[in-house]
Parts: C-alpha cells; sequence; structure tokens
C-alpha cells in the first residue's frame, strides 16, 4: 500500500508543477511533465495535443506569478495500475471553478511522471 500511496503523492506533486508559473512559461520545463502522446479537453471543450499544448501553454492563465493563479482543492489520487495514476480535483482561477481529471503514467525513472489525459469540466456559478 505504501507504494501506491507515494505513486499518488509523486504524481500529485507533478500536477502541481503543471500549474506553477514557471513551467507553464518554460517550454523545456513543460515538456518534462507531459507525456508525447498527452491530449487534453480543457473547459472549453477544446482538444489539445501535445505538441499545442507546448505552444499555447505560456499564454494561457495562471502564468503570471502577479496575475491569477490556479488554486486546487479536494486532489485525490487512484493507482489504476502500477505507473498509472488518476488524479482528480477541483480549481478556481479568476473566479472561474472546474472540475479536473488527469491521467499520469511513468515509463522510466529517466522520465519520471508525465501527464499522459487531463480534462477540465468548467462548473457554473449556480452549482454547489
Amino acid at each position: 500500500m505504501r507504494a501506491e500511496a507515494d505513486e499518488v503523492d509523486e504524481a500529485i506533486e507533478a500536477e502541481l508543477r503543471l500549474m506553477d508559473p514557471n513551467v507553464r512559461t518554460s517550454r523545456g520545463l513543460a515538456r518534462q511533465l507531459l507525456d508525447p502522446e498527452f491530449v487534453e479537453v480543457g473547459a472549453s471543450g477544446q482538444r489539445w495535443s501535445y505538441e499545442q499544448m507546448l505552444a499555447e501553454l505560456p499564454n494561457m492563465p495562471g502564468n503570471s506569478k502577479e496575475g491569477p493563479r490556479y488554486e486546487p482543492s479536494d486532489m485525490t489520487g487512484v493507482v489504476l495500475a502500477p505507473g498509472c495514476v488518476h488524479l482528480t480535483y477541483e480549481t478556481t482561477i479568476g473566479g472561474r471553478r472546474a472540475r479536473r481529471s488527469s491521467l499520469w503514467r511513468k515509463r522510466s525513472e529517466e522520465t519520471g511522471w508525465q501527464m499522459y489525459y487531463h480534462q477540465a469540466t468548467p462548473i457554473p456559478p449556480e452549482a454547489e
């Protein structure tokens, strides 16, 4: 059980690094955390590939130390298989809330944990 808890903790740490403006504005740092087969379905409904995300990430919200930043809450994870962790949580940024789901995989010690899939679903203001 400890090994599984360690995998979840490592995936959470990687997820939080992706919210760091220093990582979001650095193609090299972001590349380390995104799997080459990465796909995201954003809160806007847009589908993003690995290359699209690396190109656009520096221009997306949450990239300024002075501006609004992602505030995650209720982050939990489960090991689906060795080297595969599913995280769920909520974020708030600039007054907008979203429910998020990420799949992280670790194919080798060299690559470490990389986000394979991410989806964000907006939470309407009237939702509890």
